[in-house]
């Protein structure tokens, strides 16, 4: 691990890292979040019958623009050009809920941890957009990230 920011100069201004010397490898990132929400919520999205229409595939959708966006979004982040993004969606009776995972892979000279963490994110945004008119008091929590692979720092995997 690091022991310094790579963002922050010596005397403290944001910087873009200089990625122009490291090798393109192929990098992935994999990370995660959930909605939790009331039972009657995630049967009324399962059913395909919310007001706005097809929560998971608008959701699967937004998870995948954002990723693509991420470096409009979040400062000092570099354009990277992604090779693939998905997002899946699976209900989770025992939140009860909704469990969205994103994964990006690109092959070039910095990571897409932000890119994944973007599209889990946005997805679940989504989500609670689509459905706020059935239940207000839903949750996002749990966003993170689960593992990385590819690049200087090497692989990472999250504890259980």
């Amino acid at each position: 691990m690091a022991t310094t920011l790579t963002h922050i100069g010596a005397t403290g201004e944001a910087n873009m890292v200089d990625v122009g010397d490291k090798a393109e490898t192929t990098r992935t990132a994999i990370a995660e979040g959930h909605v939790v929400m009331r039972p009657e919520t995630l049967a009324l999205i399962l059913s395909g019958n919310a007001k706005k229409g097809d929560v998971l595939g608008t959701a699967r959708i937004a998870g995948i623009m954002a990723a693509k966006r991420t470096h409009e979004l979040v400062p000092l982040c570099h354009p990277i050009l992604l090779t693939k993004v998905s997002v899946e969606i699976e209900p989770d009776e025992a939140l009860p809920g909704l469990r969205v995972t994103a994964l990006a892979r690109v092959t070039g000279k910095t990571g897409v941890e932000m890119e994944a963490l973007t599209a889990a994110s946005v997805a679940c945004l989504t989500i609670y957009d689509m459905a706020k008119a059935a239940d207000r008091g839903m949750v996002i929590s749990g966003i993170r990230l689960v593992e990385k692979t590819g690049g200087k720092s090497g692989d990472y995997k999250a504890a259980e």
